[in-house]
């Protein structure tokens, strides 16, 4: 047994402070002293897989040239919080469905790119997509693309491969069950697919906002970045807004989370609702 499995093996301030500001520095995101507990529990996973004794041990190992090729990755998945569902905040896509595709589409954007930014494992590009394809089946055809973007490799190979529990999908109409999902045929395995023809409209990469270069993504009319920026501090938050906003179409649409704000941001944005945003 490996000694990271014993209840001794504890995260020193220094340990702590060490990681902390590593996750800031690299990714922008806070880890306060309030996730101390949390993270501890989730890299002592990490420190029996890669054999390591300790805290300190594991650091020095992982920010080796060896460590970042092998380990970096998995403890950066480690860390980070995934919490999604599908059509969350459904307002949001109530309000994408009567003023937003109908402004657009009016402005002959016959070809809709659409960012789910901070997408984790899916949920939220797919119920955009069914959403941009009911809206196709009841109105004016046209064409989309969606790209989701994540830190988590882990989120994303969940994402790619759309598979979902039963429990994921209650938040799911019914109809749009029947219609975009595949059930498992086995008797034994009770989970759901997303139907190829809208997974072949979604694509994932691994994105970093603090140092990807998003001139390479192209633009986008529509961008969902909700409940990410509770994770930075206000520069960091106002930096990352930026470079979202400079990848919008002049009157393109900024969605965040509910429990988000610009408040107090120069930014070339018009506020339209408390979490939409479109851009000037």
């Amino acid at each position: 047994m490996f000694a990271a499995d014993e209840p001794s093996v504890k995260m020193s301030d220094a340990d702590f402070k060490r990681i902390s500001t590593y996750i800031y520095q690299s990714c922008g995101i806070k880890l306060p002293v309030a996730k101390r507990n949390m993270v501890e529990s989730r890299l002592k996973k990490r420190l029996k897989i890669t054999r390591q004794s300790s805290f300190k041990t594991y650091f020095d190992f992982v920010f080796t040239t060896a460590g970042k090729q092998e380990e970096l990755q998995y403890m950066v998945n480690a860390i980070t919080t995934n919490k999604t569902d599908f059509f969350r905040e459904y307002n949001h896509f109530e309000f994408l469905r009567s003023t937003v595709l109908p402004e657009l589409l009016d402005r002959s954007h016959n070809v809709l790119n659409v960012w789910s930014a901070g997408c984790s494992s899916g949920e939220e590009p797919y119920s955009l997509a069914m959403a941009l394809s009911e809206y196709m089946t009841d109105h004016v055809p046209f064409t989309f693309r969606i790209l989701g973007t994540d830190l988590s490799t882990e989120v994303l190979s969940k994402a790619i491969r759309a598979v979902y529990t039963e429990d994921r999908i209650t938040d799911i109409p019914l109809h749009l069950r029947k219609k975009y999902l595949l059930r498992n045929k086995s008797h034994e395995q009770h989970d759901v697919r997303i139907i190829p023809d809208l997974r072949e409209k979604v694509t994932f990469q691994q994105l970093n906002f603090l140092e990807e270069d998003h001139r390479k993504l192209g633009n986008f009319h529509i961008i969902f970045c909700r409940n990410v920026l509770i994770y930075f501090d206000k520069p960091t938050q106002e930096m990352v807004l930026s470079k979202l906003i400079s990848k919008l179409v002049k009157g393109g649409y900024l969605f965040i989370g509910h429990s988000e704000s610009l408040a107090h941001m120069n930014l070339p944005v018009q506020q339209l609702r408390p979490s939409v945003f479109r851009k000037l």
